[in-house]
């Protein structure tokens, strides 16, 4: 038998394994993987799908996107992910201004009229009409609108669902020119602007080549009906055996004693 100061050793050398070996590798989740890749398989047919993975903190959510981005990695995509969190559930839109920033390259040094600039030359190849969306995006992203546009007179409401209409035809353009891997983590902490484009894409149904993969803890529930392009996978825990494999497959040759395994 050990004792608590022996526990507590070998417990500590467990985790400095963990922290050099960073994520864990996947077990027990071989179906998980295959329904993931059969949905992107049909999508790059042209049959846009949802999957919405739902499970505990901590079960393996984002370590299941993760290994299908791994798989996907040397194919022609595009991917969008958007990321939610508690601390910015109450700000509208939040993801949304967040990966536009990023995809957009804003540096730290770009002025407004630097960032304006940006957007217009990422919107330029699009098929709309420019002076209708730009204003409506610059706006989003805390821009001045271009000099030749007329302020926005329009009351928020009707601001804010033309301004989801522009991002949805902005992602609906980018799938026809090749699939899009779309990924929403966390919706538990989803703000209501982003949850009602999330809506407004659903709605969208099979029709764009866009596989759109959420993650959610079981607290969450979808505001929109299930619908055959719309697949909800929980994950459940694993089984003794799967996670003591786990763990032999990160420690490599250490061998642990039967009581930390338990």
């Amino acid at each position: 038998m050990f004792d608590l100061m022996q526990y507590a050793l070998i417990f500590y050398d467990f985790q400095l394994i963990l922290a050099r070996m960073g994520l864990p590798p996947l077990v027990g989740r071989d179906a998980e993987v295959t329904l993931l890749r059969e949905r992107w398989t049909q999508v790059q047919d042209g049959l846009g799908q949802v999957v919405l993975i739902n499970g505990e903190p901590g079960i393996g959510k984002s370590r299941l996107v993760q290994v299908l981005k791994e798989q996907v990695a040397g194919e022609r995509y595009t991917r969008i992910e958007y990321r939610c969190a508690a601390h910015t559930q109450h700000s509208a839109l939040y993801p949304v201004i967040t990966h536009l920033e990023r995809a957009l390259a804003f540096s730290r040094n770009d002025t407004p009229d630097d960032k304006l600039r940006k957007l217009e030359a990422a919107l330029a190849p699009s098929a709309w009409p420019l002076p209708d969306t730009v204003p409506l995006l610059a706006a989003l992203l805390s821009l001045p609108l271009p000099a030749h546009s007329p302020p926005l007179t329009l009351t928020p409401q009707r601001q804010r669902q033309k301004t989801l209409e522009a991002l949805l035809a902005w992602l609906c353009a980018e799938a026809m020119r090749q699939p899009v891997l779309f990924i929403v983590e966390d919706l538990h902490w989803i703000d209501p602007s982003t949850l009602e484009f999330l809506t407004l894409l659903m709605a969208q149904g099979p029709t764009a080549r866009i596989l759109t993969v959420l993650t959610c803890r079981p607290e969450f529930h979808p505001p929109w009906p299930l619908r055959a392009h719309v697949t909800l996978l929980t994950l459940s825990r694993l089984a003794h055996p799967q996670a003591a494999q786990m763990m032999l497959r990160m420690t490599g040759d250490r061998t642990l004693p039967m009581e930390i395994v338990q």
